[in-house]
Protein backbone atom coordinates (compact mmCIF):
# COMPACT_ATOMS: atom_id res chain seq x y z
CA UNK A 1 0.00 0.00 0.00
CA UNK A 2 2.67 2.49 0.60
CA UNK A 3 4.35 1.35 -2.21
CA UNK A 4 1.13 2.01 -4.08
CA UNK A 5 0.96 5.57 -2.98
CA UNK A 6 4.48 6.79 -3.40
CA UNK A 7 3.84 5.33 -6.87
CA UNK A 8 0.69 7.79 -7.05
CA UNK A 9 2.55 10.51 -6.05
CA UNK A 10 5.35 10.48 -8.26
CA UNK A 11 2.98 10.44 -11.36
CA UNK A 12 1.19 13.09 -9.71
CA UNK A 13 4.46 14.97 -8.99
CA UNK A 14 5.66 14.05 -13.05
CA UNK A 15 2.52 14.91 -14.35
CA UNK A 16 2.74 18.59 -12.94
CA UNK A 17 6.90 18.56 -13.66
CA UNK A 18 5.86 17.86 -17.24
CA UNK A 19 2.74 20.14 -17.37
CA UNK A 20 5.13 22.63 -16.05
CA UNK A 21 8.31 22.18 -19.04
CA UNK A 22 4.97 21.95 -21.64
CA UNK A 23 4.68 25.74 -20.72
CA UNK A 24 7.02 28.14 -21.45
CA UNK A 25 7.81 31.70 -22.70
CA UNK A 26 3.61 32.53 -22.20
CA UNK A 27 3.79 31.56 -18.43
CA UNK A 28 6.84 33.55 -17.63
CA UNK A 29 5.43 36.70 -19.62
CA UNK A 30 2.15 36.53 -18.14
CA UNK A 31 3.67 36.31 -14.96
CA UNK A 32 6.52 38.58 -15.01
CA UNK A 33 3.56 41.23 -16.06
CA UNK A 34 3.03 41.30 -12.62
CA UNK A 35 6.03 42.70 -11.43
CA UNK A 36 6.36 44.95 -8.28
CA UNK A 37 6.00 48.19 -10.48
CA UNK A 38 2.38 46.37 -11.88
CA UNK A 39 1.66 45.47 -8.36
CA UNK A 40 1.95 49.19 -7.18
CA UNK A 41 -0.16 50.29 -10.29
CA UNK A 42 -2.80 47.15 -9.52
CA UNK A 43 -2.61 48.76 -5.80
CA UNK A 44 -3.01 52.11 -6.41
CA UNK A 45 -6.35 51.75 -8.53
CA UNK A 46 -7.49 49.25 -5.82
CA UNK A 47 -6.89 52.13 -3.43
CA UNK A 48 -8.22 54.74 -5.42
CA UNK A 49 -10.50 53.57 -7.27
CA UNK A 50 -11.92 50.71 -5.11
CA UNK A 51 -13.97 47.70 -6.74
CA UNK A 52 -15.38 49.25 -9.82
CA UNK A 53 -12.07 48.95 -11.51
CA UNK A 54 -12.05 45.38 -11.34
CA UNK A 55 -13.31 44.94 -14.72
CA UNK A 56 -10.59 46.14 -16.50
CA UNK A 57 -9.04 42.77 -16.04
CA UNK A 58 -12.43 40.67 -17.48
CA UNK A 59 -11.71 43.33 -20.67
CA UNK A 60 -7.56 43.03 -20.88
CA UNK A 61 -7.92 39.05 -20.60
CA UNK A 62 -9.30 37.95 -24.18
CA UNK A 63 -7.06 41.14 -25.74
CA UNK A 64 -3.73 40.26 -23.50
CA UNK A 65 -4.09 36.51 -25.49
CA UNK A 66 -4.67 37.57 -28.97
CA UNK A 67 -1.55 40.15 -28.98
CA UNK A 68 0.57 37.77 -26.89
CA UNK A 69 -0.09 34.65 -29.25
CA UNK A 70 0.44 36.72 -32.15
CA UNK A 71 3.77 38.08 -30.98
CA UNK A 72 4.45 34.20 -29.81
CA UNK A 73 4.05 33.59 -33.54
CA UNK A 74 5.76 35.45 -35.25
CA UNK A 75 8.58 34.37 -33.07
CA UNK A 76 8.36 30.46 -33.47
CA UNK A 77 7.07 31.05 -37.57
CA UNK A 78 10.20 33.57 -38.39
CA UNK A 79 12.75 32.21 -35.77
CA UNK A 80 13.57 35.83 -35.47
CA UNK A 81 12.08 38.23 -32.52
CA UNK A 82 10.28 41.06 -32.91
CA UNK A 83 13.45 43.58 -33.15
CA UNK A 84 15.04 40.91 -35.74
CA UNK A 85 11.86 40.77 -37.94
CA UNK A 86 11.75 45.00 -37.95
CA UNK A 87 15.18 45.32 -38.82
CA UNK A 88 14.54 43.10 -41.85
CA UNK A 89 11.31 44.39 -43.08
CA UNK A 90 11.06 47.95 -41.98
CA UNK A 91 12.70 51.37 -42.04
CA UNK A 92 15.37 51.69 -40.22
CA UNK A 93 14.47 54.47 -38.20
CA UNK A 94 11.59 52.84 -37.17
CA UNK A 95 13.85 50.06 -35.41
CA UNK A 96 16.22 52.47 -33.45
CA UNK A 97 13.09 54.76 -32.11
CA UNK A 98 11.20 51.72 -30.85
CA UNK A 99 14.17 49.79 -29.45
CA UNK A 100 15.60 53.33 -27.90
CA UNK A 101 12.56 53.70 -26.14
CA UNK A 102 12.07 50.34 -25.01
CA UNK A 103 15.55 50.55 -23.53
CA UNK A 104 14.78 53.77 -21.43
CA UNK A 105 11.01 52.46 -20.42
CA UNK A 106 12.51 49.04 -19.18
CA UNK A 107 15.86 50.60 -17.66
CA UNK A 108 13.29 52.85 -15.46
CA UNK A 109 11.22 49.85 -14.51
CA UNK A 110 13.92 47.67 -13.44
CA UNK A 111 14.49 50.68 -11.44
CA UNK A 112 11.32 50.89 -9.73
CA UNK A 113 10.84 47.46 -9.30
CA UNK A 114 14.78 47.44 -7.61
CA UNK A 115 13.35 49.91 -5.40
CA UNK A 116 10.05 48.09 -4.59
CA UNK A 117 11.83 45.04 -3.56
CA UNK A 118 14.38 47.06 -1.65
CA UNK A 119 11.70 48.79 0.67
CA UNK A 120 10.10 45.58 0.69
CA UNK A 121 13.27 43.56 1.94
CA UNK A 122 13.45 46.86 4.88
CA UNK A 123 10.34 46.49 5.92
CA UNK A 124 10.75 42.99 6.40
CA UNK A 125 13.85 42.60 8.09
CA UNK A 126 14.64 46.15 8.08
CA UNK A 127 18.19 45.88 6.16
CA UNK A 128 19.05 49.13 4.04
CA UNK A 129 17.44 49.39 0.81
CA UNK A 130 20.09 50.30 -1.38
CA UNK A 131 22.12 46.94 -0.39
CA UNK A 132 19.33 44.59 -1.11
CA UNK A 133 19.06 47.34 -4.52
CA UNK A 134 22.33 46.11 -5.31
CA UNK A 135 22.34 42.52 -4.17
CA UNK A 136 19.20 41.64 -6.21
CA UNK A 137 20.05 43.63 -9.27
CA UNK A 138 23.81 42.08 -9.49
CA UNK A 139 22.79 38.44 -8.70
CA UNK A 140 19.96 38.51 -11.35
CA UNK A 141 22.27 39.63 -13.89
CA UNK A 142 24.72 36.64 -12.70
CA UNK A 143 22.40 34.07 -12.52
CA UNK A 144 20.71 35.13 -16.00
CA UNK A 145 24.60 34.69 -17.50
CA UNK A 146 26.31 31.75 -16.08
CA UNK A 147 23.28 29.75 -15.08
CA UNK A 148 22.25 27.13 -18.36
CA UNK A 149 19.33 28.12 -20.35
CA UNK A 150 17.37 25.16 -19.40
CA UNK A 151 18.33 25.28 -15.58
CA UNK A 152 17.74 28.93 -15.45
CA UNK A 153 13.83 28.94 -17.72
CA UNK A 154 12.96 26.16 -14.82
CA UNK A 155 13.79 28.51 -12.10
CA UNK A 156 11.54 31.45 -13.87
CA UNK A 157 8.88 29.17 -14.14
CA UNK A 158 9.12 27.92 -10.13
CA UNK A 159 9.44 31.98 -9.32
CA UNK A 160 5.65 32.15 -11.02
CA UNK A 161 4.55 30.49 -7.53
CA UNK A 162 5.61 33.45 -5.42
CA UNK A 163 2.16 34.87 -6.82
CA UNK A 164 0.15 33.05 -5.06
CA UNK A 165 1.21 35.05 -2.07
CA UNK A 166 -1.36 37.42 -3.34
CA UNK A 167 -4.47 35.00 -3.15
CA UNK A 168 -3.47 34.05 0.37
CA UNK A 169 -3.67 37.99 1.26
CA UNK A 170 -7.48 37.51 0.40
CA UNK A 171 -8.37 34.60 2.58
CA UNK A 172 -6.72 36.39 5.31
CA UNK A 173 -9.18 40.23 5.00
CA UNK A 174 -12.91 40.44 4.92
CA UNK A 175 -13.91 40.69 1.43
CA UNK A 176 -17.57 42.21 0.42
CA UNK A 177 -17.66 39.66 -2.39
CA UNK A 178 -20.85 40.51 -3.95
CA UNK A 179 -19.59 44.34 -4.35
CA UNK A 180 -15.99 42.63 -5.56
CA UNK A 181 -17.94 40.39 -8.52
CA UNK A 182 -20.30 43.43 -9.31
CA UNK A 183 -16.96 45.47 -9.90
CA UNK A 184 -15.50 43.05 -12.39
CA UNK A 185 -18.90 42.33 -14.10
CA UNK A 186 -20.79 45.90 -14.06
CA UNK A 187 -18.09 48.94 -15.55
CA UNK A 188 -18.02 52.09 -13.74
CA UNK A 189 -16.23 55.03 -15.85
CA UNK A 190 -15.64 58.30 -14.83
CA UNK A 191 -14.68 60.54 -17.43
CA UNK A 192 -11.85 62.59 -15.09
CA UNK A 193 -7.96 62.44 -15.42
CA UNK A 194 -7.58 60.50 -12.53
CA UNK A 195 -9.79 57.99 -14.24
CA UNK A 196 -7.99 57.80 -17.92
CA UNK A 197 -4.27 58.18 -16.66
CA UNK A 198 -5.04 54.74 -14.31
CA UNK A 199 -7.04 53.65 -16.88
CA UNK A 200 -3.70 53.70 -19.29
CA UNK A 201 -1.36 52.82 -16.84
CA UNK A 202 -3.65 49.46 -15.97
CA UNK A 203 -3.28 48.80 -20.18
CA UNK A 204 0.45 50.32 -20.02
CA UNK A 205 0.92 47.49 -17.27
CA UNK A 206 -1.02 44.41 -18.71
CA UNK A 207 -0.29 45.22 -22.24
CA UNK A 208 3.27 46.05 -22.15
CA UNK A 209 5.94 46.47 -24.88
CA UNK A 210 8.66 44.24 -23.21
CA UNK A 211 6.26 41.25 -23.08
CA UNK A 212 5.94 41.75 -26.85
CA UNK A 213 9.85 41.21 -27.52
CA UNK A 214 10.45 38.47 -24.64
CA UNK A 215 7.24 36.08 -25.68
CA UNK A 216 8.63 36.27 -29.50
CA UNK A 217 12.45 36.23 -28.32
CA UNK A 218 11.42 33.52 -26.56
CA UNK A 219 9.79 31.30 -28.83
CA UNK A 220 12.75 31.79 -30.98
CA UNK A 221 15.31 31.02 -28.39
CA UNK A 222 13.79 27.84 -28.07
CA UNK A 223 13.80 26.73 -31.40
CA UNK A 224 17.97 27.44 -31.63
CA UNK A 225 18.47 25.10 -28.74
CA UNK A 226 16.17 22.24 -29.80
CA UNK A 227 17.53 20.56 -32.76
CA UNK A 228 14.45 18.75 -33.16
CA UNK A 229 12.61 21.90 -33.75
CA UNK A 230 12.97 25.09 -36.46
CA UNK A 231 11.02 28.40 -37.83
CA UNK A 232 7.84 27.12 -38.81
CA UNK A 233 8.56 28.78 -42.09
CA UNK A 234 10.86 25.86 -42.71
CA UNK A 235 8.96 22.82 -40.71
CA UNK A 236 5.29 23.77 -41.61
CA UNK A 237 3.96 20.13 -40.88
CA UNK A 238 4.98 21.17 -36.93
CA UNK A 239 2.35 24.40 -37.20
CA UNK A 240 -0.79 22.62 -35.83
CA UNK A 241 0.84 21.35 -32.72
CA UNK A 242 2.91 23.99 -32.15
CA UNK A 243 0.09 26.44 -32.29
CA UNK A 244 -1.51 24.80 -30.13
CA UNK A 245 0.65 24.62 -27.12
CA UNK A 246 1.25 28.69 -28.13
CA UNK A 247 -2.45 29.37 -27.57
CA UNK A 248 -2.51 27.01 -24.22
CA UNK A 249 0.70 28.58 -22.54
CA UNK A 250 -0.60 32.14 -23.06
CA UNK A 251 -3.63 31.44 -22.10
CA UNK A 252 -2.86 30.17 -18.72
CA UNK A 253 -0.16 33.00 -18.38
CA UNK A 254 -2.41 35.30 -18.86
CA UNK A 255 -5.39 34.23 -16.76
CA UNK A 256 -2.57 33.97 -14.03
CA UNK A 257 -1.39 36.90 -14.78
CA UNK A 258 -5.06 38.86 -14.24
CA UNK A 259 -6.30 36.11 -11.94
CA UNK A 260 -3.41 37.82 -9.68
CA UNK A 261 -4.26 41.14 -10.60
CA UNK A 262 -7.80 41.14 -9.69
CA UNK A 263 -6.59 39.76 -6.28
CA UNK A 264 -4.38 42.61 -5.73
CA UNK A 265 -7.20 45.50 -6.78
CA UNK A 266 -9.65 43.40 -4.50
CA UNK A 267 -7.52 43.26 -1.49
CA UNK A 268 -6.65 46.99 -1.45
CA UNK A 269 -10.01 47.91 -1.97
CA UNK A 270 -11.08 45.94 1.05
CA UNK A 271 -8.53 47.04 3.19
CA UNK A 272 -6.99 50.41 2.26
CA UNK A 273 -10.51 51.82 -0.04
CA UNK A 274 -13.02 50.93 2.51
CA UNK A 275 -10.71 52.81 5.24
CA UNK A 276 -10.48 55.89 3.05
CA UNK A 277 -6.72 55.31 2.46
CA UNK A 278 -6.61 56.16 -1.49
CA UNK A 279 -3.04 57.71 -2.03
CA UNK A 280 -0.51 54.72 -2.92
CA UNK A 281 2.22 55.03 -4.95
CA UNK A 282 4.20 52.10 -4.41
CA UNK A 283 3.72 48.62 -3.81
CA UNK A 284 5.75 48.75 -0.53
CA UNK A 285 3.18 51.33 1.23
CA UNK A 286 0.89 48.98 0.01
CA UNK A 287 2.28 46.04 2.28
CA UNK A 288 2.73 48.93 5.14
CA UNK A 289 -0.76 50.27 4.69
CA UNK A 290 -2.06 46.62 5.10
CA UNK A 291 -0.60 45.98 8.43
CA UNK A 292 -3.07 48.33 10.95
CA UNK A 293 -5.80 47.44 9.20
CA UNK A 294 -5.48 43.57 8.29
CA UNK A 295 -2.62 42.63 10.29
CA UNK A 296 1.15 41.48 10.42
CA UNK A 297 0.39 38.26 7.88
CA UNK A 298 -1.18 39.95 4.82
CA UNK A 299 1.67 42.89 5.20
CA UNK A 300 4.18 39.74 4.91
CA UNK A 301 2.64 37.79 2.46
CA UNK A 302 2.19 41.03 0.44
CA UNK A 303 5.97 42.26 0.78
CA UNK A 304 7.32 38.72 0.00
CA UNK A 305 5.35 38.86 -3.38
CA UNK A 306 6.94 42.02 -4.07
CA UNK A 307 10.49 40.60 -3.53
CA UNK A 308 9.61 37.26 -5.35
CA UNK A 309 7.54 38.76 -8.30
CA UNK A 310 10.96 41.27 -8.71
CA UNK A 311 13.25 38.05 -8.92
CA UNK A 312 11.05 37.22 -11.58
CA UNK A 313 10.36 40.19 -13.62
CA UNK A 314 13.80 41.92 -13.62
CA UNK A 315 15.29 38.92 -15.49
CA UNK A 316 12.53 39.56 -18.45
CA UNK A 317 12.78 43.06 -18.79
CA UNK A 318 16.53 43.05 -18.83
CA UNK A 319 16.14 40.19 -21.10
CA UNK A 320 13.79 41.82 -23.52
CA UNK A 321 16.10 44.89 -23.83
CA UNK A 322 19.20 42.32 -24.24
CA UNK A 323 17.12 40.97 -27.14
CA UNK A 324 15.73 43.87 -28.53
CA UNK A 325 19.13 45.60 -28.67
CA UNK A 326 21.10 42.33 -30.05
CA UNK A 327 18.66 41.53 -32.94
CA UNK A 328 18.47 45.00 -34.21
CA UNK A 329 22.21 45.33 -34.05
CA UNK A 330 22.34 41.34 -35.48
CA UNK A 331 24.65 40.38 -32.49
CA UNK A 332 25.01 36.78 -31.60
CA UNK A 333 21.49 36.76 -28.98
CA UNK A 334 20.26 34.00 -26.77
CA UNK A 335 20.40 33.49 -23.02
CA UNK A 336 21.37 29.50 -24.18
CA UNK A 337 24.56 30.84 -25.39
CA UNK A 338 27.58 30.71 -23.47
CA UNK A 339 28.62 33.93 -22.26
CA UNK A 340 31.61 34.55 -24.18
CA UNK A 341 29.50 33.57 -27.70
CA UNK A 342 27.23 37.02 -26.93
CA UNK A 343 28.97 39.13 -25.26
CA UNK A 344 27.68 42.15 -26.70
CA UNK A 345 23.84 40.51 -25.75
CA UNK A 346 24.93 39.99 -21.97
CA UNK A 347 26.95 43.53 -21.70
CA UNK A 348 23.74 45.46 -22.67
CA UNK A 349 21.61 42.69 -20.27
CA UNK A 350 23.60 43.98 -17.75
CA UNK A 351 23.73 47.66 -18.43
CA UNK A 352 20.63 47.62 -18.24
CA UNK A 353 19.80 46.28 -14.98
CA UNK A 354 23.36 48.67 -13.92
CA UNK A 355 21.39 51.53 -14.94
CA UNK A 356 18.23 50.76 -12.92
CA UNK A 357 20.86 50.00 -9.69
CA UNK A 358 22.26 53.38 -10.37
CA UNK A 359 19.23 55.22 -10.72
CA UNK A 360 18.35 54.22 -7.20
CA UNK A 361 21.49 56.28 -6.08
CA UNK A 362 20.49 59.86 -7.93
CA UNK A 363 17.66 62.14 -6.90
CA UNK A 364 15.56 60.93 -9.40
CA UNK A 365 12.94 59.31 -7.40
CA UNK A 366 12.46 56.05 -9.79
CA UNK A 367 9.06 55.04 -8.15
CA UNK A 368 7.41 58.40 -9.31
CA UNK A 369 9.03 57.78 -12.69
CA UNK A 370 7.31 54.27 -12.31
CA UNK A 371 3.62 55.28 -12.96
CA UNK A 372 4.51 58.12 -15.94
CA UNK A 373 6.74 55.12 -17.25
CA UNK A 374 3.54 52.50 -16.98
CA UNK A 375 2.03 55.83 -19.50
CA UNK A 376 4.62 55.57 -21.42
CA UNK A 377 4.25 51.99 -22.10
CA UNK A 378 0.71 52.59 -22.97
CA UNK A 379 1.45 55.24 -25.35
CA UNK A 380 4.52 53.44 -26.94
CA UNK A 381 2.27 49.95 -26.84
CA UNK A 382 0.01 51.56 -30.12
CA UNK A 383 2.73 52.30 -32.71
CA UNK A 384 4.18 48.89 -31.66
CA UNK A 385 1.35 46.82 -31.77
CA UNK A 386 0.25 48.35 -34.90
CA UNK A 387 3.28 47.54 -36.36
CA UNK A 388 3.41 43.82 -35.03
CA UNK A 389 -0.34 43.08 -36.55
CA UNK A 390 0.50 44.53 -39.94
CA UNK A 391 3.60 42.29 -40.01
CA UNK A 392 1.62 39.20 -38.44
CA UNK A 393 -0.59 39.79 -41.38
CA UNK A 394 1.55 40.09 -43.94
CA UNK A 395 1.84 36.97 -46.53
CA UNK A 396 5.04 38.01 -47.23
CA UNK A 397 6.74 37.67 -43.91
CA UNK A 398 4.49 35.12 -42.28
CA UNK A 399 3.66 33.54 -45.38
CA UNK A 400 0.42 30.68 -45.55
CA UNK A 401 0.82 31.35 -41.69
CA UNK A 402 -0.43 35.23 -41.72
CA UNK A 403 -2.40 35.70 -38.72
CA UNK A 404 -6.59 35.32 -39.75
CA UNK A 405 -9.65 35.61 -38.23
CA UNK A 406 -11.21 36.11 -34.69
CA UNK A 407 -6.88 36.57 -34.00
CA UNK A 408 -6.82 38.64 -35.94
CA UNK A 409 -9.19 40.78 -34.77
CA UNK A 410 -8.96 40.46 -31.15
CA UNK A 411 -5.57 41.81 -32.11
CA UNK A 412 -6.59 44.75 -34.08
CA UNK A 413 -9.32 45.39 -30.91
CA UNK A 414 -6.54 45.43 -28.64
CA UNK A 415 -4.52 48.02 -29.95
CA UNK A 416 -8.03 50.07 -30.76
CA UNK A 417 -8.50 49.80 -27.10
CA UNK A 418 -5.52 50.68 -25.86
CA UNK A 419 -5.66 53.60 -29.01
CA UNK A 420 -8.40 55.45 -27.49
CA UNK A 421 -7.74 55.01 -23.86
CA UNK A 422 -4.20 56.83 -24.74
CA UNK A 423 -6.44 59.45 -26.52
CA UNK A 424 -8.86 59.86 -23.59
CA UNK A 425 -6.20 60.51 -21.07
CA UNK A 426 -4.51 62.60 -23.56
CA UNK A 427 -8.02 64.93 -23.31
CA UNK A 428 -8.61 64.91 -20.02
CA UNK A 429 -5.31 65.82 -19.45
CA UNK A 430 -5.76 69.07 -21.20
CA UNK A 431 -9.27 69.69 -20.07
Amino acid sequence: MALENKTADAETGGGFRRFLRALGPGLITGASDDDPSGIGTYSQAGAQIGYGIGWTMLLTFPLMVAIQEISARIGRITGLGLAGNLRRHYPNWLLQVVVGLLFVANTINIAADLAAMGDATKLLFGNPGLVSIVLFGLGSVVAEVFLSYARYVMVLKWATLSLFSYLGVLAVVHVPWSEAIAGVFVPRITWDAAFTTTLVAILGTTISPYLFFWQASGEAEDQRVDPSKGPLLDLPGDAPREFRRIRADTMVGMAFSNIIALAIIIATAATLNSQGVTRIETSAQAAEALKPIAGDFAQWIFALGIIGTGLLAIPVLAGSTAYAVGEAQQWPVGLARRPREALAFNFVLALSVVLGIGFNFTPINPIQALFWSAVVNGVLAVPVMIVMMIMATRRDIMREFAVAGPLRWLGWLATVAMGICVVAMGVTLVM
